[in-house]
């Protein structure tokens, strides 16, 4: 579910359990004339909290990924994957059986120390639900603040 916080800027939940066991906030630019994109991701669980900030170039194109899944709803052999520009944020998609998608997010500490790697799981529906998830996604990148 998108929304914003109180600078205007939009943020994501993605997962359908309360709270949302990811959350992607904060997307900046470092740099007016690149297409560097920062965002922080949070993941929350009953064993407490990992955070880390993300560096992607434009995004790396997680709208896209996610769009691609949701269009091929009628499901796929073995597992997708995606990466943002360090490998801070991972992502695996694999369809299962009555219509949904198992997404695992990786998040890993961020170099050089690099002492940690969290992985947290959301289930979708394919087609409707992932359609909407790639749109909160791409309105999360294209409104950056610089």
């Amino acid at each position: 579910m998108i929304d914003y916080d109180e600078s205007g800027r939009p943020v994501v939940l993605v997962g359908n359990a309360e709270p949302a066991p990811l959350l992607l906030s904060e997307p900046t630019r470092r740099y007016e004339d690149e297409p560097t994109l920062d965002f922080h991701v949070r993941a929350r669980g009953p064993w407490g909290t990992v955070e880390t900030s993300v560096e992607t170039w434009g995004g790396d194109g997680l709208d896209v990924f996610l769009a691609s899944l949701a269009e091929d709803f009628r499901g796929w052999e073995g597992a997708r994957t995606w990466h943002s520009l360090c490998y801070d944020l991972t992502l695996s998609a694999e369809h299962h059986p009555g219509g949904h998608v198992r997404l695992a997010w990786g998040i890993r500490d961020q170099a050089p120390s690099e002492e940690w790697r969290f992985e947290a799981t959301t289930w979708h529906a394919a087609g409707e639900d992932m359609r909407n998830l790639a749109d909160e996604i791409h309105t999360f990148i294209a409104n950056p603040a610089e």
